[in-house]
């Protein structure tokens, strides 16, 4: 956000993201960081008793799973958390109209996001898991972590930075509250652990909408609903493309290389995905301030200005995963039996995180601009050529010390397909 620092009139601009910072904006900012670093301490904690209390082929199993729940659940409201969004950003008076539509849109998907899921079960997963375990994974992110997304959501909307930031820290440490009792039960049955898994996410749901839901009088609006159902569909869809081209890779591990490869996969993905916490606060601000400066906001957009920036993504994710390498190498077990087994194939993956955040963090971009139907087709074609590398990948090289050098090769095709049709979009816009 550009303003003038009030005595000499010259410009704050940070050399990292490239627009000028107010006070307001700084603390802004504050507030999401320190979410996600709470997060990100809270997350690893959870994850490391997970990957290491489960072993590698429950863990894979499991991460395949979870996967599948995080793509469907883009599906829940058909979307309309995006209006919603945008509503709670710039016409707040309009929230309580906007909520309701949301909880109906919700009721409405469940028919349809059950019969995907039972769909994806019978022909993914009926040799893997029970039904009832399968529906109690799912259930945890379909209907625990996406509803608590919804409030988390609302709440940045509306600049309630600190409470957003609080629901989140509040979320990871529920599930991580679970995986602690999960290591104390010393029984380390999948079954028992997504019973935990079910239960934490539940009680998330309750916290965020007794205390943290903003209080809104709920008045039903189907007309205006109706309205605006294209644009919550299609950025539905869009964010559901988005979750298979990142997600789904590990369902094509399990069924290409077996349980345990897609266990150690998952393991080295879940270090990767760790890296983007820390981008994506920045990545939120950056979606935010578009939406209200609109055409205005010439912070962005310039060869030089988008080069720096990605330049500061890449460095802040590549660091990330090399701190895990560092780490694993002055102490393999410091991170459990099952992480240290992934250790020696990390390396290889080095530019795997950069050039993931980075094609997350183009996509922000056009859903911030409103480029939804060319967002929507490049994640399309994204999931389609990931996909289509990946299969040709384990076809011929199954075992993961011998397809995880390659990973490097799969995410830059994808990083400069992203890139040139992002920046050719948002010229095309700027226009």
């Amino acid at each position: 956000m550009y303003r003038h620092c009030c005595a000499c009139h010259k410009r704050c601009v940070s050399g990292l993201i490239m627009f000028k910072f107010s006070r307001t904006t700084v603390l802004d900012y504050s507030k999401i960081t320190a979410g996600v670093l709470g997060r990100l301490l809270i997350a690893a904690v959870y994850f490391l008793i997970i990957a290491n209390g489960l072993t590698l082929a429950e863990f894979g199993v499991f991460a395949a799973a979870s996967a599948i729940g995080l793509v469907l659940s883009r599906l829940l409201a058909f979307g309309f958390i995006s209006p919603l969004f945008r509503v709670a950003t710039s016409r707040s008076r309009l929230l309580g109209v906007y909520t309701a539509g949301l909880a109906l849109w919700t009721l409405l998907s469940l028919p349809v996001v059950i019969a995907v899921a039972a769909l994806v079960y019978t022909f993914g997963f009926a040799s893997k898991l029970s039904p009832w375990l399968f529906a109690g994974i799912l259930a945890s992110e379909i209907l625990g972590w996406r509803i608590l997304e919804f409030v988390i959501i609302t709440l940045n909307g509306l600049g309630r930075f600190g409470a957003a930031a609080k629901l989140v820290i509040i979320g990871s440490l529920m599930r991580t509250a679970a995986a602690v009792v999960f290591l104390l039960m010393g029984v380390g049955t999948l079954a028992s652990w997504v019973g935990l898994y079910l239960v934490a996410n539940a009680l998330s749901v309750v916290i965020a909408i007794v205390w943290f839901a903003p209080r809104v009088r709920l008045r039903l609006r189907p007309s205006l609903y109706l309205a605006r159902s294209r644009d919550a569909i299609t950025a539905a869809l869009s964010d559901m493309v988005f979750y298979v081209q990142s997600e789904l890779d590990k369902l094509l591990v399990l069924g290409f290389a077996g349980d345990r490869t897609a266990g150690m996969y998952a393991i080295a993905m879940r270090l990767v995905d760790l890296t983007a916490i820390p981008v994506r606060s920045f990545n939120q601000l950056v979606v935010q301030k578009l939406m209200k400066e609109g055409r205005q906001a010439t912070w962005i957009g310039g060869p030089g200005k988008n080069a720096v920036i990605e330049a500061g993504i890449a460095i802040v994710s590549t660091a990330g995963l090399f701190a895990f390498i560092v780490l694993l190498w002055l102490f393999p077990n410091a991170l459990g039996r099952n992480v240290a087994s992934i250790a020696p194939y990390l390396l290889p993956l080095l530019l795997v995180p950069a050039l993931r955040n980075l094609i997350e963090y183009q996509a922000e971009l056009l859903y911030a601009r409103e480029i939804v139907v060319t967002r929507t087709i490049l994640l399309t074609a994204l999931a389609a050529i990931k996909l289509g590398l990946m299969a040709v990948l384990l076809g011929k090289l199954p075992a993961f010390a011998d397809f995880a050098p390659w990973l490097n090769v799969v995410f830059a095709a994808l990083y400069l397909v992203s890139a040139v049709v992002v920046y050719t979009a948002l010229r095309r816009n700027a226009r």
